[in-house]
């Protein structure tokens, strides 16, 4: 089977200052297209569409040093854009001062290619660091794009082929503040990236270092990044069917618990597993996680000893009053998680 995969490569930072000027072209089209959608709505009462909008921005690219499939992809992403805000202009691109938009190039499939180790594109050899082996994907369209430390990455939506998965076994994982995740196999990753630098990027604040700040910010989220990936293609690898709690962190940022919610990564791990296990041709289900922690797994009883609401979140492990079974808190939300998962799948089974 094969899908479509994008994936991510860092460009050398020698060729930052030309994709710089590549992304001040980009904003100028961009502004002029917004310009000029806005004055036909306000004047003719006519929404353009891409197609309008070519004849307006054509041989653009000779003038600006763009790529014509640049000038095309910007209307046809403007236009999306516009429809997604319902909104008769769209914000600015700023190309200076404080809040100016990060750099973006975009282009179409087939603009840019693969020779000789480096990647081509609009007359220019790139270098980039080559993770995936690019020369043997065919690339479809994508874009370069800046981070906020100046940083430039080739951004390309690829051809996959997708491997038959040969894990066997199911996992609940139950999602929680302390440990970021912990799974029926009694496996638990740590999280907590954020409070790990918490006291060095304090320091730069203070010192209004705005270029530290930048980076330990980034090195909180490359880390975080890079544990989600790993745990979430362990489970995919291993097992057939993965069951996660539904907890919702847009809920619990309201609370007191937002500092620690916000730096678990629950939305980013669940989207992770959810596409991985999609690319994988494995089960991935959300499932009600409500009384979970309550639930003893073993009896299936919710007894007077287990631990309930937010005054016993410190409660790390517990014994069942019912039946006398000493529980780990997370693994036994997550065992419980498991069975809810596994119900489910009996009951579709059962409709179809």
């Amino acid at each position: 089977m094969r899908i479509i995969k994008t994936l991510q490569f860092r460009v050398r930072d020698k060729h930052a200052n030309l994709l710089k000027g590549w992304a001040r072209a980009v904003n100028f089209t961009w502004n002029y297209v917004n310009e000029l959608s806005e004055r036909s709505i306000r004047e003719r009462g006519v929404f353009l569409s891409a197609y309008d909008l070519h004849p307006y921005t054509k041989g653009a690219g000779k003038e600006l040093g763009l790529h014509s499939q640049t000038i095309q992809e910007i209307n046809e992403e403007y236009v999306t854009r516009r429809r997604q805000v319902k909104r008769r202009r769209l914000n600015w691109r700023k190309s200076k001062g404080v809040r100016r938009s990060l750099g973006w190039v975009p282009f179409k499939s087939g603009a840019a290619k693969f020779k000789n180790g480096q990647l081509y594109f609009n007359g220019q050899f790139f270098k980039i660091w080559d993770s995936y082996g690019l020369g043997s994907y065919k690339m479809k369209a994508g874009s370069f794009s800046e981070d906020a430390r100046g940083r430039w990455y080739f951004n390309v939506a690829v051809v996959f082929e997708v491997c038959e998965p040969t894990g066997k076994a199911c996992v609940g994982v139950d999602l929680g503040c302390k440990e970021t995740a912990t799974d029926s196999n009694d496996y638990k990753i740590k999280g907590r990236e954020y409070r790990k630098l918490e006291l060095q990027l304090g320091l730069a604040q203070r010192a209004n270092n705005k270029k530290r700040v930048k980076a330990i910010h980034a090195k909180i989220k490359n880390r975080r990044k890079d544990t989600l990936h790993k745990y979430s293609r362990k489970l995919v690898n291993e097992n057939a069917a993965i069951f996660v709690g539904n907890v919702s962190s847009q809920k619990l940022v309201k609370t007191r618990m937002a500092k620690s919610v916000l730096d678990a990564g629950w939305s980013t791990l669940k989207t992770l597993l959810e596409y991985k296990s999609a690319h994988a041709g494995i089960v991935f289900e959300e499932v009600n996680e409500a009384y979970t922690t309550q639930t003893c797994s073993c009896c299936g009883s919710i007894p007077d000893s287990s631990p309930k609401g937010r005054a016993r979140l410190g409660i790390r492990e517990w014994t069942c009053s019912e039946c006398g079974t000493t529980h780990d808190r997370d693994v036994n939300a997550a065992m419980n998680i498991l069975a809810l998962g596994h119900e489910r799948l009996v009951g579709e089974k059962v409709a179809a």
